[in-house]
């Protein structure tokens, strides 16, 4: 397969600063060889240049670099439908705004495919905040709302070309939403899978499920990735700590299914505060759950070819 390594150095969604080093740790840890060495043809395309900035002014004065983040998206939007263009691009964040551009961007060229868009969102956070409900202000905590064409971005955020229907995301792993938030997912229709739900019910079936529904469709499946969906145990390197996430062995067991399933067309790895990590130890573990979602496994297992990305 033909992969392509798009890089989004983006930190002004983030409260934090030092997401914009993430993607020149995943490339440390090893990500383009380990995709290589597992028989994929790696393009690196380097990184996105933000869009010059315009003057935007919104009522809700708690929110945060708005005029950097929409252009930041519209930049981050066009080169996700480039590169979606007969390969997966692996979008490296960045913290997590970079997918308002990511989801939007490989949305409209599912749309040209004639194929639906399906989103996984695997966090700690649904990211489903619009600009006007958002209290911290911080924009990472608001792409998946706008790449499914909720109310209130138009004139602040590019226009959106093709959202993604909110009864096509399936988020696994919340554990803190805001009230907010939990009343617009349910009535977007939104698929919440929360840890409590993993506790009672084991990731697997969850994650199946959704599955079967993609496929049923004939579509293309984009992941979006959070280290915090993973236990800061085992992940510290993010400026959103939420106790109780993934284990290691969940999040490779949702990649090994993922890679099984062969429904995946595009990939976001966000959220990877370098700063914070302990001697690269997160950076490397996301790099493994990539590789395992590439096709990397113990023992071979019968795997659909990965028609979602071609």
């Amino acid at each position: 397969m033909r992969c392509r390594i798009v890089g989004a150095p983006v930190q002004d969604g983030a409260g934090r600063m030092g997401c914009e080093m993430g993607p020149s740790a995943l490339r440390t840890a090893g990500l383009v060889s380990v995709l290589a060495g597992l028989g994929h043809e790696v393009e690196d395309w380097g990184a996105v240049e933000k869009a010059v900035a315009r003057p935007v002014a919104h009522g809700n004065l708690a929110l945060k670099a708005l005029p950097e983040i929409s252009a930041w998206t519209a930049a981050i939007a066009e080169t996700a439908y480039t590169a979606a263009k007969d390969a997966m691009p692996i979008f490296l964040g960045g913290d997590h705004s970079i997918s308002a551009g990511t989801v939007s961007g490989v949305a409209r060229r599912a749309a040209e495919r004639g194929r639906p868009l399906f989103v996984l969102w695997l966090d700690a956070h649904p990211d489903f905040h619009t600009l006007d409900t958002t209290t911290s202000g911080n924009l990472h905590g608001v792409p998946l709302a706008y790449a499914s064409g909720q109310a209130g971005f138009r004139g602040y955020f590019p226009d959106l070309a093709v959202g993604v229907d909110p009864a096509r995301v399936c988020a696994i792993g919340l554990r803190s939403v805001d009230p907010a938030e939990r009343r617009a997912l349910t009535e977007a229709g939104v698929t919440v899978h929360d840890m409590r739900a993993i506790d009672e019910h084991g990731i697997a079936p969850l994650l199946r499920a959704f599955l079967a529904r993609v496929e049923k469709e004939n579509g293309l499946l984009h992941v979006s990735l959070d280290v915090d969906f993973l236990d800061p145990s085992i992940a510290p390197a993010v400026g959103t700590t939420v106790p109780g996430g993934a284990t290691f062995r969940e999040a490779h067991l949702v990649m090994e299914m993922l890679s099984d399933s062969g429904l995946v067309s595009s990939l976001d790895l966000v959220e990877l505060n370098p700063f914070l990590d302990e001697r690269g130890r997160t950076a490397t573990l996301m790099v493994d759950l990539a590789a395992s979602l590439m096709g990397r496994r113990i023992m071979d297992r019968p795997t659909r070819s990965h028609s979602g990305s071609l």
